[in-house]
């Protein structure tokens, strides 16, 4: 059975028009289509007609043109539908009493990836917040997890390392889907604004984004197929450090190298160095990025081919990928900030919610410390999450 999104039930279930009264904003972006790939933007203002009032679009913009972080977007009154567009990756990140100004309902139809990193959360939990100062509802038109939502993976983000790329104390995959990321959010993040989700049908836990049925439209432009987002909880730290993550090449988030890199040389200690992982092979490789780190540079690297999507653990490949590459890669360093807006932490820290990993990488540690160093916080949000689950699994 294909899965409904969430936007598509609210469409065919025509009590829905009854259960959503007054004015309506709406949440969205380049992947909020049905599936027929119609945007849903239109088939909304359609539906709802003139109670459709404004339109918000988080990172990368309504049009998913946007390639980098803190590259912000403008406002703009969208020809074609008639309606205002206030980006929240502009001069603000939290909508502003005065974009509020006049609803009733937040509509959210975003497509995430499943990771604490990717922006789209933390847009939710902003407007969220914004919407309990004004009695505003929320809706979330839910969408699959595209890398499931079973296993999850990484260490709980830290108070002290909470920015945009990490607002609330979750774990690197979090194994939830947008609607039930924000019931967490209101139920253990004090987040007190009216909230429902319109949930999907067909979809199970266990589901990756190529068993749902769904056409893919690339969230943002490094996320072009849904296999970018398998290895992304991991490949998503080397933007903390001098490493190319593939951006600048037509499989980003997916490949890591460096001009001084030589895979094939590196090739058997890192095999070694990564022994008794599962579900992927290293595939050495020369890129060319033809932009952002080492653009125009010949970068040495390795593809990650996800071979088994349940035994693949991400986040763990990518942290001892980086304790390698930190003694071994000339010219290996860790980025400085500014790094999404914040300007005295670490990028790495702040991807990695914590300067634990790092100074675990610095000083040599050992392989069995990672496990302490994910431990702590898990087991209490895998019992949060069960509390909240929406949707069936294996």
């Amino acid at each position: 059975m294909k899965t409904q999104t969430g936007l598509e039930r609210l469409l065919t279930e025509k009590d829905w028009g009854k259960k959503l009264p007054g004015n309506i904003g709406l949440l969205c972006h380049q992947s909020s289509v049905d599936s027929k790939l119609r945007h849903g933007a239109f088939l909304l203002k359609d539906f709802f007609g003139p109670r459709i009032k404004k339109i918000f679009s988080p990172q990368h913009g309504f049009v998913g043109n946007v390639q980098d972080n803190m590259v912000e977007s403008d406002h703009f009154h969208h020809e074609h539908l008639n309606l205002p567009v206030y980006s929240l990756y502009s001069e603000t990140r939290a909508p502003t009493g005065e974009m509020l100004e006049g609803l009733d309902i937040v509509l959210v139809d975003l497509q995430d990836v499943g990771t604490r990193v990717y922006t789209f959360i933390s847009t939710v939990f902003l407007m969220m917040e914004a919407c309990a100062e004004k009695g505003i509802e929320v809706v979330i038109l839910d969408r699959p997890n595209p890398i499931g939502g079973q296993l999850i993976e990484g260490n709980i983000l830290e108070k002290a390392f909470s920015s945009f790329v990490g607002l609330r104390p979750l774990p690197s995959r979090h194994a939830m889907t947008m609607g039930e990321t924000a019931l967490w959010a209101k139920r253990y993040g004090n987040l007190s604004c009216p909230l429902r989700v319109v949930e999907m049908k067909g979809y199970r836990r266990e589901y990756l984004f190529s068993q749902t049925g769904l056409p893919w439209v690339p969230p943002s432009p490094n996320m072009p197929i849904p296999d970018s987002a398998l290895p992304f909880p991991g490949t998503v730290i080397f933007e903390g450090t001098s490493m190319s993550e593939g951006r600048g090449t037509t499989r980003p988030l997916e490949i890591v190298g460096h001009p001084a890199l030589d895979p094939w040389k590196h090739l058997g200690p890192l095999e070694n160095h990564l022994k008794g992982l599962r579900g992927f092979t290293l595939r050495p490789c020369i890129f060319l990025p033809t932009f952002q780190k080492h653009g125009g540079k010949n970068c040495g690297g390795y593809q990650l081919h996800v071979t088994d999507p349940m035994a693949f653990r991400p986040w763990r490949t990518a942290q001892l990928l980086c304790h390698y590459f930190y003694r071994h890669i000339e010219g290996f360093s860790w980025a400085l900030p500014p790094y999404e807006y914040e300007d005295n932490i670490l990028p790495i820290d702040l991807i990695n919610g914590t300067d634990r990993l790092r100074l675990w990488i610095e000083k040599n540690g050992q392989r069995d410390e990672l496990d302490a160093l994910e431990k702590p916080g898990l087991e209490e949000f895998r019992d949060q999450k069960r509390t909240l689950e929406l949707y069936p699994g294996s």
